[in-house]
């Protein structure tokens, strides 16, 4: 294999030259230079090297002695560097270059595209011009490297990194190893392409991949609603014309909650005697 052939992969090299600037390292057919600031330790002349090929900023082949984790063919976990509208997110594999993940790879809505710092599960790949662009791993990959859950992992908190978004759902990939689903029902907004998410197992697929929600379980949500009504009032000088009589798509506009939810929050802090109803509206209780 040649060396451009090897673009994006590792090869073995030995130095033909030393300049004052790096190492002329061959193939026996072909010179690559592995520059002095990519080179890990002193070389001498007909030492070998195990070296990783890029494509420098210039368009010429180069060589690095850091090793990346990701190759063509190996997948790793990358982190996101920059985010350019037009063009796609950049990607830090340890190359004075970082890699693009062009953006007909990545969601259809810019709003779920990851942003910096968020980590992206990918291989690389190399164009016909011999550049290097990142690549997605599929569905097939994430579940080839994930394990099964068992029942034991039913209702754990879980996190982990969104690889795969849709209007559907979302899918995970969590720091214990598990192949995850979260469906639309369970987030209340969509995670970016990349996010570290935190969840909780509501279901055990027999496969042992995992249904996750996003949602607060049912007593964190109920005072987190409680507070959102009861700061409302207090903007309003302890007064608000809502009540549990209120029309449910009221409820959902002003406070995003269910009527249901909604009911549930507001009887909370009625039995607290924070709260009472009067006639179509709720007051805060004088203390």
């Amino acid at each position: 294999m040649s060396i451009k052939e090897s673009i994006g992969q590792t090869a073995f090299l030995k130095v033909a030259r030393i300049t004052d600037f790096g190492y002329f390292l061959t193939d026996g057919e072909e010179d690559v230079l592995l520059h002095k600031n990519q080179a890990s330790r002193p070389l001498e002349e007909g030492d070998e090297a195990e070296v990783f090929l890029y494509v420098d900023s210039e368009g010429r082949v180069a060589a690095s002695d850091f090793i990346p984790e990701v190759a063509v063919g190996k997948y790793a976990w990358v982190k996101v560097t920059d985010v350019k509208q037009d063009i796609g997110v950049f990607l830090n594999i340890g190359l004075p270059k970082d890699i693009l993940l062009g953006k007909d790879d990545l969601p259809a809505h810019e709003s779920v595209w990851p942003k910096e710092g968020d980590l992206l599960y990918i291989t690389l790949r190399v164009n016909r011009n011999f550049l290097i662009y990142a690549k997605l791993a599929s569905d097939q990959v994430i579940k080839a490297i994930s394990v099964k859950a068992d029942r034991s992992a039913f209702n754990k908190n879980v996190q982990g990194h969104i690889y795969r978004t849709a209007k559907v759902g979302s899918w995970v990939y969590t720091i214990e190893g598990y192949k995850g689903f979260i469906h639309e029902s369970q987030r209340n907004v969509e995670p970016r392409l990349g996010e570290k998410v935190e969840g909780r197992i509501i279901d055990i697929k027999e496969d042992g991949t995992v249904n996750i929600s996003l949602m607060a379980r049912k007593q964190e949500s109920l005072e987190t609603d409680a507070e959102k009504i009861l700061g409302y009032l207090m903007s309003r000088n302890g007064a608000m014309p809502y009540s549990d009589k209120s029309m449910a798509e009221d409820i959902k506009e002003r406070f995003g909650l269910s009527k249901a939810a909604f009911k549930r929050a507001l009887g909370k802090l009625m039995k607290e005697n924070a709260v009472y109803q009067d006639n179509g509206w709720t007051y805060i209780k004088k203390q």
